[in-house]
């Protein structure tokens, strides 16, 4: 799958190439070096942060110019026609000059998301003069010191946040239908995903092999186990540094979600010592939503305090409300402490969620359960499962039921087939 393209366009001698050598630094690892069709284009793979992308050194343009110059504006022509990030470079210590405003108006008529980027701003003195460049259109500037690194990590923090949006889905392999069952390590940013992830493969397994998933960052590890082949989609590469802004985490949670599309199951990791957060929320959300078989797990359990674990779990069960009754699994992933419990519970789980009750036997259950309590309004006179992944039941009712006399028949039938803490769907037609 092609790279997402980070095309740095501006006039000549504005820092440019300085800004990608910076970028290619120390903060960065460089894969590899590749030049383009002339000299004046080159792309830079760089990854951070888990994203791999290729960052597009142009040698600048120019509306007018001599053959040189023109070649080199078509390279950069070029490049822009690839690219699905733009970052417009200009130069704080020559202030806005007419070919800036040139190079802004041929960005942003491409049709291309343009990201203003103001360079040599070395002092606060430069960071307000920054601002005047926002007469180009291209929005607020990003500001730099690529001589320096000043402003570069939050800048490479921005680059990933938006390719977010951007990246493509790879076709998923063959080799996804080999029978494994599919389970998506889920949650933000350093909660332990990965240590969790290391756990349940760890030496003592056989690991089958790893391949890139359906996004780029996850990868699939089939791993062989006491309860059978299991394919784990790991999203545990992003990771969020101390100043990343709002959207990279935005972007992690987008990951996870990718993942669930493919997922049978989905493990939430949690970390116990913060609680259950919003984007734990919008998680749990989509979970429910997908109908998709869950456990909680609250990593970093042994760090909270005796006295204030049942207050965890209640705030952790009334925020998830959303994932009903799944197991709520304590570990401490760093020592292993509760990850044996996982597997076990991935097993049960699985094997609910595709089981089917006879129609014979449900209906003598809706029988017995109605015996036992009849609804105050309306009556049940038979039901049928209509499907599985959850499991799924239809009444066919005469009157109108309440909804807490639906929720005791799900109860009742949960209990009556064994069906767990995995969602079922119980759905009702009126005769």
């Amino acid at each position: 799958m092609k790279k997402p393209q980070v095309v740095i366009v501006g006039r000549p001698n504005v820092g440019k190439s300085s800004l990608v050598n910076r970028l290619a630094g120390k903060r960065v690892a460089v894969v590899e070096e590749h030049r383009g069709v002339t000299r004046d284009r080159k792309a830079v793979e760089m990854d951070w942060n888990g994203v791999t992308f290729d960052v597009v050194d142009t040698g600048g343009w120019l509306e007018v110019g001599d053959s040189l110059e023109s070649k080199v504006s078509k390279q950069a022509e070029a490049a822009l026609s690839e690219a699905d990030l733009v970052l417009l470079v200009v130069d704080v210590t020559t202030g806005l000059v007419d070919e800036d405003g040139h190079a802004a108006r041929w960005a942003l008529k491409s049709g291309k998301q343009v990201a203003l980027v103001v360079n040599k701003v070395d002092d606060e003195i430069h960071e307000a003069a920054s601002w005047d460049f926002m007469r180009l259109g291209a929005g607020e500037p990003h500001t730099v010191s690529a001589q320096h690194g000043r402003g570069t990590g939050d800048l490479l923090d921005f680059i990933v946040a938006e390719l977010g949006q951007q990246i493509a889905v790879e076709e998923a392999s063959e080799a996804d239908d080999d029978g494994a069952l599919r389970v998506a390590i889920v949650g933000r940013p350093n909660v332990g995903k990965s240590t969790l992830f290391n756990q349940l493969i760890g030496e003592e397994r056989s690991v089958v092999h790893d391949m890139p998933g359906t996004t780029r960052d996850a990868i699939d590890t089939v791993v062989q186990t006491d309860v059978g082949l299991i394919r784990f989609i790991d999203t545990a590469g992003m990771r969020r540094r101390a100043k990343t802004e709002a959207g990279l985490e935005t972007y992690a949670v987008l990951r996870s979600l990718d993942a669930l599309d493919r997922a049978d199951i989905a493990i939430l990791v949690i970390d116990a010592t913060v609680g259950a957060t919003g984007q734990d929320q919008r998680l749990a959300e989509r979970i429910s939503a997908a109908g998709c078989p869950s456990l909680v797990v609250l990593n970093k359990w042994e760090l909270i305090p005796t006295e204030e674990r049942d207050s965890v779990l209640e705030t952790v069960g009334i925020k998830l409300a959303f994932l009903g009754d799944a197991p709520v699994m304590k570990t401490t992933a760093v020592s292993g402490k509760g990850v044996h419990r996982i597997l076990p519970a991935l097993s049960i789980a699985a094997a609910d969620y595709v089981k089917r009750v006879p129609t014979g036997a449900l209906n003598r259950a809706i029988r017995d359960i109605q015996i036992k309590q009849p609804a105050p309004t309306g009556k049940i006179r038979y039901a049928v499962q209509g499907a599985i992944e959850p499991p799924t039941f239809t009444l066919f009712v005469s009157g109108k039921i309440p909804s807490t006399y639906m929720r005791y028949i799900e109860r009742s039938l949960r209990e009556r087939f064994e069906l767990g803490n995995q969602p079922i769907r119980v759905r009702v037609r009126t005769e």
